[in-house]
């Protein structure tokens, strides 16, 4: 939406989403994907802020590339970057950000 009716680049309006998206998706996985976790909600909370950084550099250069070399338009480029991305987040969260095994 900010791309198309805002007039906003497609890099930029993807740091915008991602600031969103890490509120809402914290907020989700805490409550009701890993309600049983058991790990302190600060604790959870900065691992899943690496995951999902880590999982947002991730994304933005694989769609900056795509972008640049693809020639496929850039809602496109961008869903398929999301999915790919999103598995791996995923696992990531249920294995470390929160994984309520102490760690070694």
């Amino acid at each position: 939406m900010l791309v198309k009716h805002a007039g906003w680049q497609p890099l930029l309006a993807n740091v915008v989403g991602w600031l969103i998206a890490f509120g809402v998706s914290f907020s989700g996985h805490s409550r009701w994907t890993f309600r049983d976790h058991g790990v302190a909600l600060g604790r959870s909370a900065r691992r899943f802020f690496a995951v999902s950084a880590s999982g947002f550099a991730i994304n933005e250069a694989t769609y900056a590339l795509f972008l640049h070399w693809s020639g496929l338009r850039y809602d496109l480029v961008l869903a398929l970057v999301l999915i790919a991305v999103a598995g791996g987040t995923y696992l990531v969260s249920r294995h470390w950000a929160f994984n309520r095994r102490p760690e070694r």
